[in-house]
């Protein structure tokens, strides 16, 4: 088993739910980067993704598109996050999943990819614009390594999409929990709780839910329904406003501690 499906079974077992953060790699620094991780180990984060820098990143909002921008700046690649993934581990234990589009892992070679992943320590590797229908020289790629492939399912995804994108989806699946881009947002949908109950239908995995959660609230109400929250926008926010200060890594733990209600 991958760190993730451990780190879901340990949840399940202990009756709890997954806190996911997301950072772009190389926002401001690949150096911050590790230290925000760590930090992020060390706070209580359960599973974390990596962002993997684009030029075009048209599934986030301004709010990830600046780190991205911050990210290129800083010349981040993703060989480098590979290296970087491959330090941590000789610090942490703690789940790490490669976000990315699908661009730059295809331009680095699938096989490759799947490889050196494994060889630095990560556990997964979701590409948020590879369609499920496409999806299958990368599933197989990673399945060799035993890495695990999350894909996104949306709430206006058909039955049919719905059921293929479970079945490419291991370690968990990626509920979006609105239309658009990702965001924070002050209130979470009431067609949530039914959209999830839905998606149980067809697959035993975990499923986590991303897109908006900012707010304590957010969580708990996530942590109701379904495996685990994603948070990106608000964490990669804090990143942005505190870059220039040397304890950047802890004020982004203590805000997830906040997050979280432990702080």
């Amino acid at each position: 088993m991958t760190r993730i499906e451990k780190k879901f079974q340990e949840l399940d077992a202990a009756n709890r739910k997954a806190f996911i953060p997301y950072i772009t790699a190389g926002d401001p620094n690949l150096k911050t980067t590790a230290d925000i991780i760590l930090a992020l180990d060390r706070a209580g984060a359960d599973i974390i993704e990596v962002g993997v820098p684009f030029s075009d990143p048209i599934a986030d909002g301004p709010v990830i598109q600046r780190s991205t921008e911050r990210a290129l700046a800083s010349r981040t690649t993703l060989r480098d996050i590979l290296r970087m993934g491959a330090e941590i581990r000789k610090k942490s234990q703690v789940p790490m999943l490669i976000f990315s589009y699908y661009n730059p892992l295809f331009h680095y070679g699938l096989n490759r990819l799947a490889e050196e992943a494994t060889a630095a320590g990560f556990d997964g590797i979701l590409a948020t614009d590879l369609t499920v229908e496409e999806s299958a020289p990368f599933v197989e790629s990673m399945a060799k390594a035993g890495l695990n492939t999350v894909f996104l399912v949306a709430p206006t995804s058909s039955p049919d999409r719905i059921r293929k994108i479970a079945q490419a989806s291991t370690g968990f699946l990626y509920a979006v929990s609105r239309t658009g881009v990702t965001g924070e947002q002050q209130e979470l949908s009431g067609e949530l709780k039914d959209f999830l109950r839905l998606l149980r239908k067809h697959t035993d995995v975990p499923i986590a839910v991303g897109f908006g959660i900012s707010r304590p609230e957010h969580l708990q109400a996530v942590w109701q329904e379904a495996d685990g929250a994603v948070v990106g926008s608000a964490v990669v926010r804090q990143i942005e406003e505190h870059a220039a200060h040397a304890d950047v890594a802890d004020r982004v733990a203590a805000f997830t501690q906040w997050l979280k209600g432990a702080g």
